[in-house]
């Protein structure tokens, strides 16, 4: 099988890549624009593989797009603008590439007649549920301009297949951490800066919930989603680990050997949800389940880090607007 995956020089993509080249016999094309969350450093070890290809490009230029994709037999959709915040202070750039992008990666894939179109979408559609947790069939309330673009992506990709016969899947997961996620997010950040003595930001009265999904366990999701999922269907993924931001932070004092001086509590954010959790019966009924606890995977991700500074550094020198 010949896997066109966009976005797949950042965060969950590279991951995902990696995975399918260590777990299957399948060929992949990563298609990325490069942005600042994009790195070509992130995939470059694997340019010696043969099964592996990289294309610059734009997933809203419809030419360059349908140019790239052609010859595949699947497509795996991540590229999005994907950071609450800088939705919150440009939202243009998130509708733009997350739902104008979107009709063209799904378009393209209808033209071409690929055999298989997984998007990959978020929890964060569901909006903040305070008890209990979504199904795939909940209605949708995002809250930011992110969550809501990525809404409206997930019902372009849905639509494609209503109308068309597209055979589209989505998956919705929860909150990833692991190798090579941009230090500006929550985990990355705190770890980053924990590792260089420095203070971490936390929000509001740091009890807001997230359920952490190991980066690694997603990816094995998302590919049993695509081999074995039913066209037209959604499938929440989910650690089943609802975590407070504050208990979080507190491991990660201990895997860093440091004090409660360097946490600061600033103001809450705009719209900030404040718990997520999903279902996960539908993928767990496809034979899914998680590899490893929380715990467990955020040691692993500080050993990361740790080893890694020649990655993340350049990321956390460059200018906020890059």
């Amino acid at each position: 099988m010949r896997v066109f995956v966009t976005g797949g020089a950042g965060f969950i993509g590279s991951n995902y890549v990696r995975h399918v080249l260590g777990t299957t016999d399948h060929s992949v094309t990563v298609y990325d624009l490069l942005t600042y969350a994009g790195n070509r450093s992130t995939v470059a070890d694997l340019d010696g593989d043969p099964r592996f290809s990289f294309v610059q490009g734009d997933i809203r230029d419809r030419e360059a797009t349908m140019a790239a994709m052609g010859g595949h037999d699947a497509v795996v959709h991540f590229a999005a603008e994907s950071h609450v915040d800088r939705s919150i202070a440009g939202p243009d750039e998130f509708v733009s590439t997350n739902c104008l992008g979107t009709n063209v990666v799904m378009d393209t894939a209808r033209h071409l007649e690929v055999d298989r179109v997984l998007h990959i979408g978020t929890d964060e559609v569901y909006g903040s549920v305070e008890v209990g947790s979504s199904l795939e069939t909940d209605p949708l309330e995002p809250r930011s301009p992110y969550s809501s673009s990525k809404a409206g992506s997930d019902l372009i990709a849905l639509s494609y297949h209503s109308t068309y016969g597209t055979p589209v899947l989505v998956t919705r997961c929860t909150n990833n951490f692991g190798p090579f996620q941009h230090p500006e997010k929550a985990i990355p950040l705190f770890t980053t800066n924990l590792l260089a003595g420095r203070p971490i930001p936390l929000y509001g009265d740091g009890l807001n919930e997230r359920d952490w999904l190991y980066v690694e366990d997603h990816c094995a999701a998302v590919q049993l989603v695509l081999e074995q999922g039913q066209v037209g269907e959604i499938y929440n993924v989910g650690a089943g680990n609802e975590t407070p931001n504050r208990v979080m932070v507190d491991l990660l004092l201990q895997l860093t050997g440091r004090g409660e001086d360097l946490v600061e509590y600033v103001e809450d954010r705009l719209g900030h949800d404040r718990r997520y959790s999903v279902d996960i019966s539908k993928v767990t009924a496809l034979g899914w389940s998680r590899r490893r606890s929380f715990e467990e995977a955020l040691a692993e991700t500080v050993d990361w880090y740790r080893a890694n500074e020649a990655w993340w550094g350049p990321l956390k020198a460059a200018p906020a607007s890059a």
